[in-house]
């Protein structure tokens, strides 16, 4: 449950108590949140948001709410929220993205104890798209490096999924390679060099590679292959499941700086305490998110099949380490990548 608190509606006017612990009146007849979001859960959240609206006016039926959506890669939209973007929310699909407004200010201290499961509503998890028929055989990591093949993937610097995309393979190595790192680095490193293009978010990746028939192999969530797979590449494109992969978190905050003034904190808090109910669970299984309620999970088997995975804090540190090691000017990312086709 949140640990924001917020007041009662009454007679269209709202007592809030703010992150700072003043408390302020706000109109509550007409609710207005931005929801500043990553690049591919535009589909999850074009369903959800109408879900939300219809039980808050049910739980507040002297109000009304409206919900605006920015999608983009997951850090480029912490950026954008961290140099003035007034999200009232953010959901995102890495915790150093609000982590870092957690740095600047902009969200409460403790945003990852407000809901459940440490403010991960429900995760993902990094797969394969390939052509019909699997023409190149492809059946795991390994398979991505001979010679010839053609990678998309999205921009590690800038995206969640591009970053899931390359630790996965990181983590799948050091796994196969019994935590060797210097054969690790040399798997990666010709994986990376079988890279066409590097795109800026995970949906325009799959633009270029189901729309624009570019590539032969796309490296994405598992939920956006299975849109892919079932929706607007149906009948081109089929899912290949990696024997072991990078589990991805999609942690969730209120952005307090913003909502403690414009006074949209409590239906902030709402709004994202709903996505842990049975509906909002339920339409992430629907769109192949892994739900944090185990039973909907559960109830779901049959789409969402069991997977060996890691988290990549257990793996490689906290997000700080991670982005220090691998993803920061001169890292490991950059060392790897090939100065053919590295990603400005």
């Amino acid at each position: 449950m949140t640990t924001l608190a917020f007041g009662l509606i009454a007679c269209g006017s709202q007592k809030q108590t703010n992150a700072d612990g003043s408390v302020s009146t706000v109109d509550s007849h007409n609710v207005q949140l931005l929801n500043v979001s990553y690049d591919i859960s535009r589909d999850f959240y074009k369903a959800y948001n109408p879900l939300f609206v219809a039980q808050y006016k049910a739980a507040h039926p002297d109000s009304t709410i409206s919900i605006s959506q920015s999608h983009g890669g997951s850090s480029k939209q912490a950026l954008s929220v961290a140099n003035g973007l007034q999200a009232d929310v953010v959901t995102m699909n890495q915790g150093s993205d609000v982590a870092l407004l957690e740095k600047k200010g902009l969200v409460a201290n403790n945003w990852a104890e407000a809901f459940d499961n440490h403010a991960v509503p429900f995760t993902s998890t990094t797969v394969f798209l390939v052509r019909k028929g699997n023409p190149k055989q492809i059946k795991d990591w390994n398979d991505l490096t001979q010679p010839g093949l053609e990678l998309i993937i999205a921009n590690p610097k800038a995206s969640g999924s591009g970053r899931y995309s390359f630790l996965g393979a990181y983590g799948y190595g050091l796994h196969a390679f019994n935590n060797d790192e210097d054969k690790t680095k040399a798997f990666v490193k010709s994986l990376l060099g079988n890279v066409k293009v590097y795109e800026n978010g995970g949906r325009a990746a799959t633009t270029t590679f189901v729309q624009r028939n570019i590539g032969d192999v796309l490296i994405t969530f598992e939920n956006e292959a299975n849109l892919a797979a079932n929706k607007f590449g149906k009948g081109q494109v089929e899912i290949v499941y990696p024997s072991y992969s990078v589990q991805s978190e999609n942690p969730v905050a209120v952005v307090t700086s913003v909502t403690d003034k414009k006074g949209t904190t409590a239906p902030a808090a709402e709004y994202l305490e709903y996505l842990w109910s049975t509906p909002a669970q339920q339409l992430a299984a629907d769109l192949y998110l892994r739900p944090s309620v185990a039973s909907v999970l559960e109830a779901n088997s049959d789409k969402l099949p069991a997977m060996d995975t890691f988290r990549a804090n257990d793996v490689f540190g906290s997000w700080d380490e991670i982005m220090s090691k691998f993803f920061a000017e001169g890292g490991v990312f950059d060392q790897l990548a090939s100065s053919q086709n590295k990603p400005q």
